[in-house]
This record gives structure tokens, C-alpha cells and sequence, in this order.
């Protein structure tokens, strides 16, 4: 069996608690959404733009865990234009076209951002 006793005061931490609680998560994980999708519809290669301007991202809450997902909704022949881009794609005349890595750049700040953002948020309840 494992006990413990404490004594004094728990007034510090039953406020940290009831702040910690009131969080709204929800709110730097959406501005952090928008934030890649700025930095991916700056980094996106583009001609026409379209691709670029398709972004857009959802914040999803699932019990006690929260996810940000980013899609772009630009498809060509049933095929996403992202993912040509970032991956490459076979022409039909037989040849390539060489994939370009734009996303995993541009979205990596955003990752960061949403780390410290998180961190500062909790530690600060």
C-alpha cells in the first residue's frame, strides 16, 4: 500500500487546477490552422493559383486529445494536385515530372508554433 500526508496550504495549486481547466485549446489550435494555411498557400508552386488557394485545415477534439489536419481540395482527374506537386507525377506521353518538397518546409514552423503556443498555454493556467 502506498499513502502520502500533506499539510498546509493547496490553495496554489487547486487555482492552477481550476485554470488549467477553463483552457480553450480549441482557440491556438485554430489560429494555428490558419497559420499553415497561410504558410502553405505562400509555399505552394503554383501557375495558376488555384491549387495554392485551396487550402484550408480542421481542428478535431476527441475526448481529451485534439488533432489539426490540413487539406487542399484541388483535383485534377481525380488526383490531388498537392500531392503531384510535393510527390511528382507521370505525364501521359510517358514521361515524369519531378516532385517538390514545399510542404514538410512550410509546415514545420507551424508545428513548432503549435508546440510552444500549447506549452505556453498550459504553464501559464
Amino acid at each position: 500500500m502506498i499513502s502520502f500526508t500533506s499539510s498546509g496550504s493547496h490553495a496554489k495549486t487547486l487555482a492552477f487546477l481550476g485554470r488549467a481547466q477553463k483552457l480553450d485549446i480549441l482557440s491556438v489550435m485554430n489560429k494555428c490552422g490558419e497559420e499553415g494555411v497561410y504558410a502553405l498557400a505562400n509555399s505552394t508552386p503554383s501557375d495558376s493559383g488555384l491549387s495554392a488557394d485551396s487550402w484550408h485545415y480542421k481542428v478535431e477534439k476527441s475526448g481529451k486529445s485534439y488533432s489539426i489536419a490540413w487539406y487542399n481540395s484541388d483535383v485534377e482527374n481525380g488526383f490531388p494536385v498537392a500531392i503531384m506537386l510535393q510527390y511528382g507525377y507521370g505525364t501521359g506521353t510517358g514521361g515524369y515530372v519531378q516532385g517538390q518538397d514545399y510542404i514538410n518546409p512550410a509546415i514545420k514552423p507551424v508545428f513548432d508554433k503549435i508546440s510552444n503556443d500549447v506549452w505556453k498555454a498550459v504553464t501559464a493556467a
